[in-house]
């Protein structure tokens, strides 16, 4: 098994920050032919992976939706950082901080609009590690 870390800085903002380019050039790194798994997984208590199609609105609705489930307000128990961050634990229960993709000859077997995503609620914590995983098989 083949395993890197990404550094991602997501800024002081919510957001959906697309991974699929750095995935695919780590794939492509192991063996241009090779097919097996890749995992992604943050290693953070308020941030998830997703995937789901970018630059069409999509994300912009993924964090509108979100700001509807998990409203940045005082009704969370977990209080400490900025108003809201009690929301920012719960969302990896909605959006799961790992996905696995399927690798086909080296490529990421997605679908035609879809894309690897972090998704990142927590505005008190601008740098995010991603860890990316290939298991050939």
């Amino acid at each position: 098994m083949r395993s890197e870390t990404l550094r991602v800085h997501t800024g002081g903002r919510e957001t959906v920050h697309d991974l699929t380019r750095e995935c695919a050039e780590f794939v492509a790194a192991y063996d241009g032919s090779a097919s097996g798994l890749l995992h992604v997984f943050v290693p953070h208590a308020t941030a998830g992976i997703a995937i789901l199609e970018t630059g069409a609105g999509s994300d912009d609705d993924l964090l509108a939706a979100l700001a509807d489930l998990l409203p940045a307000d005082d009704r969370w128990r977990h209080r400490h950082g900025s108003a809201g961050h009690g929301r920012s634990h719960v969302m990896p229960a909605l959006i799961p901080p790992y996905a696995t993709v399927p690798v086909v000859d080296g490529r990421l077997a997605l679908g035609t609009w879809q894309s690897i995503c972090l998704v990142d609620l927590n505005v008190d914590n601008p740098d995010r590690e991603v860890r990316l995983s290939f298991l050939e098989g």
